[in-house]
């Protein structure tokens, strides 16, 4: 087994831990990512809607209202920079029925406080002018979100990390550490195993995140949070699109409800719902095409269900339990856990790939890098 001695390591080359490896790597670090799988973004960023958030529904004062803000920005700037593709096609949010319209109003109220002044409610009436199929009451429309092509921008987070010096190496599982007074060294598998040592080692695998951090021996098992996965499949919808924007209804407890969004070629698809597991897992039950048919029926009534086809189906890292679950990032820096250079992440889910820039300048910070 060999030794090598890195400045930073990052677990996991999802669009978290690239965005993070290309900040430390610009930071002047020398920077190791490394990814369990035999590609990077296979796991939680693969697996998602691709879409940019505004940052409306979050907790005023969390990190994610911060950093989904902050981070839509910076995102929107970097696409423009580096011409990945991506559009800002506006979101509605739509109150079906006269008694969602103050649930609707709540949303709006928090948009507001969380600094999202460019959202309005636009009537029923108007809204049917503009999206003739829809069935609403009332509707808030978020201007600023859209979407992404999130495989291109993390293939140009690795390209701005390899420029700065910085090494993917994949196929690579980190299966624990030894956490020194000023050290930190990982035990890798894998085809080569070896040992790395570095003085900052950033946690963004995932999933997996939490589990890896009770491999870690002199961190306090407290450090480590409970977590449970929240499963969420989609549906793709043959032909054209009923909408030209995305579509969301109000919010449910553990997701945002079966919305509809849209890919860059303008094919609409439906999800997620959510499904609690023990495990990840990744198959579409067809026999769903029906409850989510309903779903959808609310705000699009001619929803055909032979139209309905199974996709695909993500992961939402949930800190927690399912009965009472943590709704926010949890970025543990050393002053967190008491450990020198390492930061873990925790519970990056939506809006993580909206986030990747902030949260990767968040990281910066509790370390002390400028």
């Amino acid at each position: 087994m060999s030794l090598n001695r890195v400045d930073a390591v990052v677990i996991g080359a999802g669009v978290v831990g690239l965005a993070c490896a290309r900040r430390l790597a610009m930071a002047g670090l020398e920077t190791v990512v490394i990814e369990a799988e035999r590609h990077y973004g296979r796991g939680i960023s693969s697996r998602n809607s691709e879409v940019i958030h505004a940052g409306l529904y979050y907790k005023p004062g969390s990190l994610k209202a911060r950093l989904c803000r902050e981070g839509r920005d910076q995102l929107y700037a970097y696409c423009l920079e580096r011409n990945i593709p991506h559009r800002q096609l506006g979101k509605w949010i739509v109150a079906c029925s006269a008694a969602q319209v103050s649930g609707l109003e709540k949303i709006a109220a928090r948009a507001e406080e969380n600094g999202c002044t460019e959202v309005r409610m636009i009537s029923g009436e108007e809204a049917r002018r503009l999206e003739p199929q829809l069935r609403a009451e009332k509707v808030l429309e978020s201007p600023r979100t859209g979407i992404v092509d999130s495989h291109a921008l993390m293939t140009a987070l690795l390209a701005d990390t390899e420029k700065a010096g910085g090494v993917l190496v994949l196929d690579a599982p980190v299966l624990g550490g030894d956490m020194g007074a000023d050290i930190i060294c990982l035990q890798v598998g894998g085809k080569e195993p070896a040992s790395l040592v570095a003085g900052v080692v950033i946690n963004a695998a995932g999933l997996s995140a939490p589990a890896l951090a009770r491999n870690f021996f002199g961190l306090p098992q407290s450090a480590s949070p409970r977590s449970a996965f929240a499963k969420g499949s989609y549906f793709s919808l043959s032909g054209r699109s009923p909408f030209s924007r995305l579509v969301y209804p109000v919010p449910e407890v553990g997701g945002l409800g079966i919305h509809l969004t849209l890919d860059l070629q303008g094919h609409a698809r439906f999800g997620p719902d959510v499904e609690w597991v023990d495990q990840p897992s990744y198959g579409v039950d067809s026999a769903k095409a029906a409850n989510f048919c309903a779903a959808i029926q609310t705000y699009w009534p001619d929803c055909p269900l032979e139209r309905l086809a199974p996709a695909y189906a993500g992961v939402r890292p949930k800190l927690g339990c399912r009965e009472d679950f943590f709704e926010d990032f949890m970025i543990q820096g050393p002053l967190d856990h008491g450990r020198a250079g390492l930061v873990n992440l925790f519970g990056i889910e939506s809006p993580g790939l909206t986030s990747c820039f902030s949260i990767a300048d968040e990281v910066a910070i509790r370390l002390g890098i400028h």
